[in-house]
């Protein structure tokens, strides 16, 4: 179903129906409770932080020990964070998070496989596209040198490639 065509129904229904609508909603999907939790009462420091507290435990999980994290989990994660539209800062700051405990998890318990680093690559690199679009490259600087820093500690020309993508914005 279209937006379009979604929204000419709502039109069609009372405003007893769309609210009605709006609660079997919530009651459904998590992702609609969540949202609507957040529209109703903004807190994007608050869900930031839930945000990273999620990333953290795919890397390092408070009990046991996960040999491969789920990178699609930490990408839905920072994907759903900038559905809710919060500040570009807040959303930069989160996909550098990530980032940096994926150095952390190399530093931590050694060399990876190569699709590992292709995929932090991957995403330093829509971080970095991300920051530079919305003009927070000299905000992020400190930051990312650092996180470039830790990256000399990890193996297969990571360091090198997350340079070359670094250099490519500054």
């Amino acid at each position: 179903m279209s937006k379009a065509k979604l929204k000419k129904y709502l039109q069609t229904l009372s405003k007893e129906q769309v609210i009605e609508v709006m609660l079997e909603l919530y009651d459904a999907r998590k992702e609609a409770k969540d949202y609507l939790e957040f529209y109703l009462t903004p807190d994007s420091k608050a869900e930031l932080e839930k945000c990273k507290k999620t990333i953290r435990q795919e890397f390092f999980p408070t009990r046991g020990f996960l040999e491969k994290p789920s990178f699609a989990k930490c990408r839905k994660v920072i994907s759903d964070f900038q559905k809710l539209k919060t500040e570009p800062t807040y959303v930069a700051d989160l996909m550098l998070f990530y980032i940096e405990q994926g150095c952390e998890y190399t530093v931590t318990f050694g060399d990876m496989w190569e699709q590992y680093y292709i995929t932090l690559e991957n995403n330093f690199d829509k971080a970095m596209k991300f920051i530079f679009m919305h003009g927070l490259l000299a905000q992020y600087y400190e930051r990312i040198e650092k996180l470039l820093d830790n990256a000399s500690n990890c193996g297969w020309g990571f360091y090198d490639t997350l340079s070359e993508i670094y250099h490519q914005y500054r």
